[in-house]
C-alpha cells in the first residue's frame, strides 16, 4: 500500500487562494444596484430667461418673414416649454405673463396647425411673425419675476 503524503503548504494555499476567489465574488454582489435617478432641481426662471435670450439671437426670431417655415421647426419646438413657465412662475401674482405666455402657446399652435413644419405655406410667414412677436413679450413680463440681480 501506498501512502500518498500532502504537503501542507500547497493545501493552505489552494484554500487561501479559494477564500480570496470566493471572498472577490461576494464583495461584487454587494453593491447597492442601480442608483435611482435624483429629480432635477427646478432651475427657476432665470434660466428660461437664458434659454428665451439664445432663441431671441436665431434668424427665425430675427427675420421671421425671410425665413422658409420647415427650417424654423426646431426653433419653435425649442420653445414649446416657455409658455408653461411662464404659468409657473407667474404663479397669482403675474397675469399679465401667464397671458402672454398663453398667447405664445396659441401662436407655437398655429405655427403648427398649418403645417408650417413641413410645408411653407402663404400663411406660416405671420405664424412665424407672431411666435417672435409673443416671445418678446414674454420676455419682457418675465422680468417681474426674476430675482434681484437676475
Amino acid at each position: 500500500m501506498v501512502t500518498v503524503r500532502r504537503n501542507p503548504a500547497a493545501i493552505g494555499g489552494t484554500l487561501l487562494l479559494l477564500s480570496l476567489t470566493f471572498l472577490s465574488l461576494t464583495g461584487c454582489g454587494s453593491e447597492a444596484g442601480p442608483k435611482t435617478a435624483q429629480p432635477m432641481q427646478d432651475p427657476g426662471p432665470a434660466s428660461m430667461a437664458e434659454r428665451i435670450d439664445l432663441q431671441m439671437n436665431d434668424p427665425c426670431f430675427l427675420r421671421p418673414e425671410e425665413q422658409h417655415a420647415p427650417g424654423c421647426a426646431k426653433y419653435v419646438t425649442q420653445l414649446g416649454s416657455v409658455p408653461g413657465g411662464a404659468q409657473k412662475y407667474a404663479g397669482t401674482t403675474q397675469p399679465e405673463l401667464v397671458e402672454a405666455g398663453r398667447r405664445l402657446d396659441a401662436a407655437i399652435a398655429a405655427y403648427r396647425n398649418r403645417g408650417c413644419a413641413e410645408t411653407d405655406a402663404p400663411d406660416c410667414g405671420s405664424a412665424l411673425t407672431d411666435v417672435a412677436a409673443t416671445l418678446t413679450e414674454v420676455d419682457a413680463k418675465l422680468v417681474s419675476v426674476l430675482p434681484a440681480g437676475g
